[in-house]
């Protein structure tokens, strides 16, 4: 209870700390359109309040569309707000600045009023991430890319140079309001032909049965040797508090398990299949989450996913946690030539240019999207098909990844 109101409090003086910002920008405008601002400004604060307020009693309990994006766009104008807060600060600590250095010369003609230019550019420049957030809900949580990745190992067998494996990740099924979107996907998907596809965890945000009404589009999904999968930390239902009955989650994993093969996915539970062409193989391993941080379980058990791959000449891991590749693969399995893996979602907001990627995951996660390599070992990130959290994605945005292999 104390926290909930310590949080209530802070909301409040940080709209009042905003509004100084607001009324002195709006001092000279007409003082109907000047109370009309404030009026608003004060009803944002009020149901930003309120559904605070109404999440807190409902915690718990599947979030509908309207309460999802509700609560996103009460989220974004906080986020800029605190950008205000930062340019107040700033003038706040230049007028204290001024007002000491004029008692000290003994001149008390200096006015404390706010720069009204400072408090401008901090609405302005909040408009920016408002914007681009809002605009990430609007079309990027859906605006799918297809990313085309070359590889070349010295080691891959000849029958599989020009291979082409598919990679998607992190569906959080349980995040999409309607099945269209994820029927584009899979279009997508199908339309690059892919030899292999790959799905590496994260199938839902908790529970199992979020997975159903997206059933038949992902049973659409086509690849010449097939589809494999892995678990995230999702699919497990770690996060859920209260189960009707103490064998609920267990049967709930069972549940996730046995829709991997209603869909016609292969599900890999720490072992492997070894793919053959023309006479020569390489081998797919797959694990459970692996978490190399605290509070994420470590359930797999690469040493089991590896045996009987020992003489395989190229060896590809799915592992959904990017943690787990400094944590054990290539520290005792320097043979795996490629690892996919999933999970940080390029924290669905970051700049993504070429010459420049940033997000703030980079601060949690060193390997955390793209390519990265350690001597003969890649490892490559896929930011994420689906969200959770905030429904839209900013610079990172859906990713298709498919891989070409090419004998080096």
């Amino acid at each position: 209870m104390l926290t909930f109101i310590i949080i209530l409090l802070l909301l409040f003086l940080i709209d009042l700390y905003v509004f100084q910002a607001i009324k002195t920008v709006t001092e000279n405008l007409n003082p109907t359109v000047q109370k009309a601002i404030y009026v608003l400004h004060w009803a944002v604060f009020a149901i930003t309040a309120g559904t605070f307020i109404l999440a807190s009693a409902t915690r718990g309990t599947p979030p509908d569309a309207f309460r999802t994006y509700l609560a996103s766009t009460l989220f974004i104008i906080f986020a800029s707000k605190l950008v205000v807060v930062l340019f107040l600060i700033a003038d706040d600590a230049l007028r204290l600045g001024k007002i000491v250095f004029n008692t000290a010369n003994g001149d008390d003609t200096y006015d404390p009023s706010r720069h009204r230019f400072l408090n401008q550019m901090g609405l302005l420049v909040a408009a920016i991430p408002f914007s681009a957030f809002i605009y990430g809900m609007v079309k990027g949580a859906y605006d799918y890319r297809v990313k085309r990745v070359t590889l070349r190992f010295p080691n891959l067998p000849a029958a599989f140079d020009g291979y082409k494996m598919l990679q998607i990740s992190d569906l959080h099924t349980g995040s999409f309001t309607s099945t269209e979107p994820l029927k584009e996907a899979v279009r997508l998907i199908n339309k690059q032909e892919a030899d292999l596809v790959f799905f590496t965890g994260d199938l839902v945000n908790n529970l199992a049965s979020e997975i159903e009404p997206h059933i038949p589009t992902l049973s659409e999904i086509r690849a010449r040797e097939g589809v494999f999968s892995v678990l995230g930390n999702h699919d497990y239902a770690d996060y859920v508090r209260e189960w009707p009955h103490a064998d609920a989650k267990a049967e709930n994993l069972r549940k996730m398990i046995d829709t991997h093969g209603q869909m016609g996915w292969q599900l890999l539970m720490n072992e492997n299949r070894i793919i053959e062409k023309d006479g020569e193989q390489i081998a797919v391993l797959g694990v459970e989450n692996w978490g190399n941080r605290a509070g994420f379980p470590k359930y797999g058990r690469l040493h089991e996913a590896y045996k009987g791959t020992e003489k395989a000449p190229f060896k590809v891991l799915l592992s959904h946690d990017p943690s787990h590749w400094d944590g054990e693969i290539n520290q005792k399995y320097t043979d795996i030539d490629l690892t996919l893996s999933g999970h940080t979602h390029g924290m669905q907001f970051g700049v993504n240019i070429p010459g420049l990627k940033w997000s703030p995951v980079q601060y949690v996660y060193e390997q955390w999207a793209g390519l990265y390599k350690k001597g003969r070992q890649h490892l490559y990130v896929n930011t994420g098909l689906g969200f959770i959290g905030y429904p839209g994605r900013v610079g990172f945005l859906p990713e298709i990844t498919v891989f070409e292999l090419k004998k080096a």
